[in-house]
């Protein structure tokens, strides 16, 4: 994908004269001192992402290097619990994965796998029992943000009641300082969502939107979902389409803009609860969770792939 220079001094005089060997030796020495002092493209996080003019790339992390960088991602533990979600989160290597990203054809670029696990009576530090085990990773003190550009390329697995979701959320007290989520998935490929949430406007917000896919694609697709946040108006897109803006007096109708501090970066596969439950119905044998993704679980055929992610600064 990225091309390397294989150009080297020949060694040629103009005058089509071979070059005395001091000459080329030191012509050859200068250029690999110059070559050494250069960053792969392939190793470079900048490099890699372009595409958004004279930002400035803030954040990124390609997942190329087969391990979680800790310097970048905390992990959550299993005394986490929302949305009446049936799955424990869990730091291991069994719910949070990496592999060579085959569907590019090249093995050197890796991919970001959280994929939830049956676990039947898993019990947690706080005493709830729980069937699943997932995994679920954040920013927070390590990088966030205040407006600009946040964006993650992401496939997702085709299984009713799976609740994966790529989101931004404020350091303190929710919602008071606000939540904008970027990409969720409740399982039917046809479609995923986007949200605001906050004082006033959360839970059942009513700044929400869904966004079906065009004929021959769906969420099983690599997509990139993004988010282009200023001081007063949010918009998300997928794959550089527009699909929803929400504006400061739109949110101010509601309660008060809460989208003028910093918001760090969340990843998880959640399964059945409070939304799922909400579009599927289903109560059994897990509240929002059929028995069909149940087995898929149980087979290993539940994940959501990420190639990257990257935040950039506001537009000039």
């Amino acid at each position: 994908m990225y091309s390397k220079s294989n150009f080297l001094p020949t060694g040629m005089l103009p005058s089509g004269g071979t070059a005395p060997a001091p000459l080329a030796t030191t012509v050859l020495l200068i250029t690999l001192t110059l070559l050494a002092g250069c960053t792969s493209p392939d190793t470079d996080p900048a490099a890699k992402a372009t595409g958004h003019g004279q930002r400035t790339l803030l954040f990124a992390d390609e997942f190329d290097t087969g391990e979680l960088d800790r310097s970048k991602w905390n992990v959550e533990g299993p005394t986490f619990w929302v949305n009446n979600e049936q799955q424990v989160y869990i730091d291991s290597p069994e719910t949070i994965q990496f592999e060579p990203d085959r569907t590019a054809g090249e093995a050197e670029d890796g991919i970001l796998v959280l994929e939830p696990h049956f676990r039947a009576g898993f019990e947690t530090p706080t005493g709830r029992v729980a069937d699943f085990v997932s995994g679920r990773v954040n920013s927070r003190n390590h990088f966030d943000f205040t407006y600009g550009r946040a964006e993650a390329r992401i496939r997702m697995s085709d299984a009713e009641g799976v609740w994966p979701a790529f989101w931004l959320l404020g350091n303190g007290r929710w919602p008071d300082t606000g939540e904008i989520d970027i990409m969720e998935y409740v399982g039917e490929k046809d479609w995923t969502a986007v949200a605001l949430h906050g004082p006033g406007y959360s839970g059942e917000t009513p700044l929400v939107n869904k966004y079906f896919f065009p004929p021959g694609e769906d969420a099983t697709d690599w997509h990139v979902y993004a988010v282009e946040w200023t001081r007063d108006r949010i918009e998300f897109l997928i794959d550089d389409r527009l699909i929803y803006r929400v504006t400061r007096p739109m949110v101010e109708h509601y309660g008060p803009w809460q989208f003028d501090t910093p918001k760090y970066l969340i990843l998880n596969v959640a399964l059945g609860g409070a939304y799922p439950f909400k579009t599927n119905g289903i109560e059994s044998p897990y509240n929002g969770l059929p028995a069909t993704t149940v087995a898929l679980i149980r087979e290993g055929e539940v994940q959501m792939h990420v190639d990257w992610v990257r935040v950039w600064s506001p537009k000039n």
